[in-house]
């Protein structure tokens, strides 16, 4: 089989793959308690959009390059969310439970989705 079928067969849905699914899921409900409270300033909790599009693709899809396109929008998000102004603040104060809960939910969750999307990467080479 060549690189270019292997790209493209379609993955079976390991535990793996299910579990980036709930951390993709965890992450998009942590943005999405953000946006509610009034913590994110947007029109529209594009993260959340962006999350929970990638869990179907997987979760449906399952071709390998959905988890590769996956791992790297995730880290995407990862990354800019410790960039974005005041994550530290709402980390760190857990007074304010709305910011703090819907902080760690996001983190959280982005963290088992990378892992367990880079799991289900390697594991995607073997079959």
């Amino acid at each position: 089989m060549n690189n270019k079928e292997n790209i493209n067969k379609r993955l079976q849905l390991t535990s793996s793959v299910k579990l980036a699914v709930v951390g993709l899921v965890l992450g998009g409900a942590g943005i999405l308690t953000l946006f509610l409270t009034g913590w994110i300033n947007q029109s529209v909790p594009i993260g959340t959009i962006i999350l929970l599009a990638e869990a179907v693709l997987i979760g449906f899809g399952r071709w390998r390059w959905t988890l590769i396109v996956t791992e790297i929008m995730t880290l995407f998000i990862f990354i800019m969310g410790f960039i974005a102004p005041g994550l530290y603040d709402r980390l760190s104060h857990p007074a304010v439970i709305s910011a703090f809960s819907g902080t760690w939910i996001q983190e959280i969750g982005l963290v088992i989705a990378l892992v367990a999307c880079g799991i289900a990467i390697k594991e995607s080479k073997r079959f």
